[in-house]
């Protein structure tokens, strides 16, 4: 496990990481910085395409929230500002109607400095009213995935879906967002929304930061519709393990691009020179 200090140095350099102006294998840090670059590099890379990547917090017994509903201080101060960063890092953000109803989440940028990504709710039968803050108009895109036809605030952009099986198909979501030019994305929410886009496959990276704290009862963190068997049918992705102040962050990487981006990028561009000389 490695400890991970973001250092504004360290940020400015994964932000500049994400513009596309530095790397993140480069340069003098420290070994907490080196750790910061390993977690977020990847994620703030470009160069590689677009990244769909899901982030939950949770206790140690697998609860993000109590049973009356209180999910605010799952994550520590650490585990708080990692999600910011996370968000600064990506292009939009995707919640579910049920966590946009339920936890009121503003989805912007406040720990770090960054941007703040376009704001995404899947809302099939258009329940979110048009006052829900996750909907004000603070300069970053506003999107509403539909089934319905209805019309919405000023502003707020639809992307209206067919149902495919009762429900709006993750694939078709995913595909739409990127016609709008919403590139990498952070599935942030809730525990449902994130595990159909890990069924259907469509996940580069999930991160689960676990926080130390035992809930005892309330909604479970990722609990898939058809649960395996056989322990050898689970999902067993690549993973590292990071520590944030009091939060344990592991860092599953589940695709090729995953893999890819884990690469330093002089290594990757060392290998192409070589490869084109080989051709040569």
């Amino acid at each position: 496990m490695q400890n991970v200090e973001v250092t504004p140095r360290v940020w400015d350099r994964i932000l500049a990481v994400r513009a596309g102006h530095a790397c993140a294998c480069c340069g003098d840090f420290t070994e907490a910085e080196r750790a910061a670059l390993m977690l977020y590099g990847p994620i703030a890379r470009r160069d590689l395409g677009h990244m769909t990547i899901a982030q939950i917090g949770q206790s140690l017994d697998g609860r993000v929230a109590t049973a009356s509903g209180d999910a605010r201080d799952v994550s520590g101060p650490e585990g708080l500002a990692h999600l910011h960063r996370l968000r600064a890092l990506v292009d939009g953000v995707v919640i579910g109607v049920g966590t946009a109803l339920h936890d009121t989440p503003r989805l912007t940028v406040r720990l770090c400095s960054g941007h703040d990504p376009a704001r995404i709710v899947i809302d099939p039968n258009g329940r979110l009213p048009d006052d829900a803050p996750v909907l004000r108009d603070t300069g970053a895109r506003r999107v509403v995935v539909q089934s319905i036809d209805r019309p919405r605030a000023k502003g707020v952009e639809v992307l209206q879906l067919p149902r495919i099986g009762g429900r709006l198909d993750p694939a078709s979501i995913l595909r739409g967002l990127r016609r709008m030019d919403l590139g990498s994305l952070l599935i942030e929410g809730g525990g449902t929304t994130i595990t159909g886009f890990l069924e259907a496959g469509l996940l580069d990276r999930l991160q689960v930061s676990v926080s130390p704290l035992i809930i005892g009862d309330g909604p479970q963190g990722l609990t898939t519709r058809i649960p395996v068997q056989r322990l050898s049918d689970a999902i067993r992705p690549e993973t590292r393990v990071f520590a944030m102040g009091g939060d344990i962050v592991f860092d599953c990487g589940l695709g090729a691009l995953a893999a890819q981006a884990a690469i330093p990028l002089h290594d990757v561009q060392d290998r192409t020179e070589r490869k084109a000389a080989l051709i040569a």
